[in-house]
């Protein structure tokens, strides 16, 4: 009889094979970006991107107004203001840090009863000086801050008195009649992005070209945006 061959199975045992993991990018944190250094037309900044916006809710402050001539009041308001939402933690400033802003706005009031007014405001601030956490000197002096606010001045004259977008357009079966101011701050080569907007005598706002389309700020209806975009985009 023959002899039966016992014959082993082939191993199974497969070959450790070594994976390479496919490269990533190293991500920065939001404050990594915050705080990291930006350019803006040949100068360095760091904080928030331009473009960005920040949305903040005051708390009942208090506004007080001196009447000096028909139409010159004194005003004086002081309030804290707090962040819609929160920080991204390690971005910002330190506690501690001021600022010194000079403001032009339009400020819209519209009276509803005997004590009560609607009130909106629009228009720009300008950081004349900053002063860092734990110190008393500011960065400018009191006469090159006032320097300074002379040239924003001048440079809102500028702006006042280039030509504007003239503004014609039917809306819900009402008439608009306007106008539309560039913000020459936003304007390259005769493209701009923003444009200070006045309808019917009123102050409507600053309207601004992003990627997902134009936006106003206190402005609801969407349909009148499209339609003062509308003139401005076939300028």
């Amino acid at each position: 009889m023959a002899a039966t061959r016992t014959v082993s199975a082939p191993s199974r045992k497969k070959a450790a094979v070594a994976k390479k993991k496919p490269a990533t990018k190293k991500k920065v944190s939001v404050a990594g970006n915050y705080n990291a250094w930006k350019q803006f037309e040949g100068k360095q900044y760091t904080g928030m991107k331009i473009g960005r916006s920040h949305k903040w809710n005051y708390d009942a402050g208090v506004w007080r107004e001196t009447k000096i001539t028909p139409d010159l009041w004194e005003i004086s308001y002081d309030v804290i203001k707090r962040r819609a939402g929160h920080a991204p933690e390690g971005s910002g400033v330190p506690v501690g840090t001021g600022y010194h802003w000079y403001i032009l706005a339009n400020q819209q009031v519209d009276k509803i009863n005997a004590d009560d007014y609607t009130t909106k405001m629009s228009g720009f601030k300008f950081k004349l000086a900053h002063k860092r956490a734990g110190k008393n000197k500011w960065s400018a002096s009191f006469s090159n801050q006032r320097k300074r606010m002379i040239s924003f001045l001048e440079d809102m004259i500028t702006q006042l008195k280039s030509a504007a977008v003239p503004l014609e357009f039917s809306y819900k079966d009402t008439a608009y009649e306007g106008e539309a101011i560039p913000v020459m701050e936003t304007c390259k080569e005769g493209d701009c992005v923003e444009w200070d907007v006045y309808l019917n005598d009123e102050s409507k706002g600053i309207i601004r070209r992003m990627k997902s389309g134009w936006k106003m700020d206190g402005v609801t209806d969407k349909g009148l945006i499209k339609a003062i975009a509308a003139v401005l985009a076939s300028e």
